[in-house]
């Protein structure tokens, strides 16, 4: 695979794996909900929620300006967001922290 297609291919991955909008996840990382959940570095903001903050830029910016450490956060993305789904707990999920923490990511698994 060549270099232009594996940044393709990550860039088609990360748009799959991100199905909130720039504003709905924004609006999202500002909810006690998300703050709550993932886990945290001494005390600080979680993971997942700077992972947020991080993903809202990247849907605001062209393809071609994307930059190497914004491919390895994508890629970083579809990883986490593949892993999160595969341990799906049973029943309802809305509130659950499950769900909570893969919004942070930019997945709402609720979203058709």
């Amino acid at each position: 695979m060549s270099i232009d297609d594996e940044r393709a291919s990550i860039i088609k991955d990360f748009h799959a794996s991100v199905n909130m909008t720039a504003k709905r996840l924004e609006t999202w990382l500002a909810t006690d909900e998300s703050k709550a959940v993932g886990a945290k570095e001494g005390g600080r903001e979680s993971v997942g929620h700077a992972s947020g903050r991080r993903i809202v830029r990247l849907l605001g910016k062209a393809q071609r300006d994307l930059t190497e450490g914004d491919l390895r956060h994508m890629r970083k993305v579809n990883g986490y967001v593949a892993r999160h789904l595969a341990q799906r707990p049973a029943g309802n999920v809305k509130d659950t922290p499950w769900r909570y923490s893969l919004m942070n990511w930019g997945h709402d698994p609720l979203r058709r």
